[in-house]
């Protein structure tokens, strides 16, 4: 055994990596049961909810109206997890946290089958690369935070993840088996999210072709046709039933404004500056944020040797280099380029957006990391450090201070209350502001405008009218603490306070 494998190889023994992957499957199946946080957690949640409850797995509604704003994915697997473990937090979760633990898997494989020349010099093939890319993912905290959330981010960022994993083996390999899987992951991810779940896989590959000076093969390129039949059939298993039952309404909805609207305006009203992206993305590598840096700059080192060279196995050899390695670098290049730059003219922006990116980033400082941890011990004991303390601190935020900030957040012990007054089926009306969270926990039907929207109310006579029109005697009304003086002040209905957060109270209305 020579130094260098030593120092490799002896201070990490199979039960050290056994232990992390317990440790890594504790801290993100832990929170699951905290109450649902923000806007999109208990709104998809309570579409997958009705969607169930229907026995419906096609039309995604909420409060009743059609919800075409994304594809089903989440909601099939929020739906199958209602039916296995009953409606939940843990159930809207639990998809999430699988795709999240599926994009750790991915990147494993994609390590297994990529070892670097000089970790197998002669050798029986390791694990080794494969155990460090996979451990730098699950501690990279844009991963955990979103691996954590019922939303979409992440339900997208695992096939995009496995359909570019299985190209890049295929490129390596030449596997048709490689093939199909891209294709048929690709097909995964538009049912994750819509158009982008093909136009960035076809993208990045198309783009790892440019910048790695080379013509895709034959095969590659004849695939084409029957690979995306292949994809577009994966799709339609969602998508042709959709339109069969609701033709341009869908269209409309879903591609023209969900889509091309909301990509080239603000009409959701999320404006940020073209270099959001550029700042969130490294953001999302922490803690592993020096190792990205600094293998962009290795990146970048070659790329002037190789202009100054005109010799590519130059650049190569002058930093280390093993050829499958330099081609996965320019391939991770490519997909950390695409979404960036696509969704940095995007007028629309939302932290999730870049997720996609984020594996790319994880491969690039992976890389970099175990080139790192060859030089001695100390390093590697360093290194597992960085991961371990930064599993321990994530999983005391979610056992300590996530739950705080859940309870302030969300409405659920406000409705408990109601609950436990029996008053389970008043109508919800909401006053000043509206609040998402309600989706999911109101213990009765929420108020709504024609469009299917929470009708916003602005003063008692309003809350009167909607209950003469719904021909009930008593309401629940949401209102934030500060205009709580306009219902108990009304000489027009009596009004009793149930209970209070931070940020809303939850009373009992009634006409006097």
């Amino acid at each position: 055994m020579t130094k260098g494998e030593s120092a490799i190889r002896n201070p990490t023994s199979t039960i050290v990596w056994l232990l992390f992957a317990v440790v890594i499957l504790v801290v993100y199946f832990a929170g699951l049961t905290i109450p649902l946080v923000g806007p999109d957690e208990p709104r998809y949640a309570q579409v997958a909810r009705e969607m169930f409850e229907r026995g419906d797995w096609i039309t995604p509604t909420l409060g009743g109206f059609h919800w075409f704003e994304k594809p089903a994915l989440l909601y099939w697997l929020e739906i199958s997890a209602y039916n296995l473990f009953g409606i939940s937090e843990f159930s809207a979760r639990l998809g999430s946290v699988l795709f999240g633990l599926g994009t750790i898997a991915s990147l494993w494989i994609l390590g297994r089958n990529v070892e670097p020349a000089e970790a197998n010099n002669g050798r029986q093939w390791t694990n080794e690369f494969a155990n460090w890319l996979a451990l730098v993912a699950a501690s990279t905290v844009g991963i955990v935070a979103f691996a954590h959330g019922a939303s979409f981010d992440i339900i997208l960022t695992f096939p995009l993840t496995a359909a570019l994993v299985s190209f890049f083996l295929y490129d390596l390999k030449r596997r048709n088996a490689w093939l199909v899987s891209f294709y048929f992951f690709v097909g995964v991810a538009i049912l994750a999210k819509g158009l982008i779940g093909i136009v960035f896989p076809f993208a990045i590959v198309g783009f790892y072709h440019v910048v790695a000076w080379k013509f895709p093969n034959r095969a590659l390129s004849s695939s084409f046709f029957w690979g995306t039949a292949l994809a577009i059939a994966v799709a339609c298993t969602w998508y042709l039933p959709m339109y069969l039952r609701h033709g341009w309404e869908f269209v409309d909805q879903f591609f023209i404004q969900h889509h091309f609207q909301r990509y080239t305006s603000n009409k959701y009203l999320h404006p940020q500056p073209f270099y959001f992206f550029f700042w969130v993305l490294p953001l999302m590598t922490i803690p592993w944020l020096p190792f990205f840096i600094a293998a962009l700059w290795d990146l970048g080192k070659r790329s002037v040797i190789e202009a100054t060279s005109n010799q590519n196995d130059v650049a190569d050899a002058a930093l280390g280099i093993d050829p499958a390695i330099r081609s996965l670098q320019l391939f991770a290049l490519a997909w950390l380029a695409v979404p960036l730059v696509f969704f940095s003219f995007s007028g629309s922006k939302l932290p999730g957006y870049i997720l996609p990116a984020v594996p790319a980033a994880v491969l690039l400082a992976a890389e970099y990391i175990y080139r790192f941890v060859q030089k001695n011990s100390f390093r590697k004991y360093g290194v597992q450090a960085i991961a371990a303390g930064t599993l321990a601190v994530i999983l005391i935020a979610i056992i300590v201070f996530v739950p705080r900030f859940a309870e302030t957040d969300s409405l659920k012990s406000l409705f408990a209350v109601a609950h436990v007054r029996g008053l389970d089926g008043l109508p919800v009306m909401t006053m000043h502001r509206v609040n998402h969270n309600a989706e999911f926990y109101a213990t009765g039907p929420l108020v709504r405008d024609p469009e299917g929207k929470q009708n916003r109310l602005t003063g008692p006579k309003e809350v009167l009218e909607e209950m003469r029109i719904l021909g009930t005697s008593m309401t629940l009304v949401l209102i934030p603490p500060e205009y709580l003086f306009h219902l108990t002040q009304s000489d027009m209905i009596r009004t009793e306070v149930l209970q209070s957060n931070e940020d809303w109270t939850l009373t009992l209305v009634s006409e006097k």
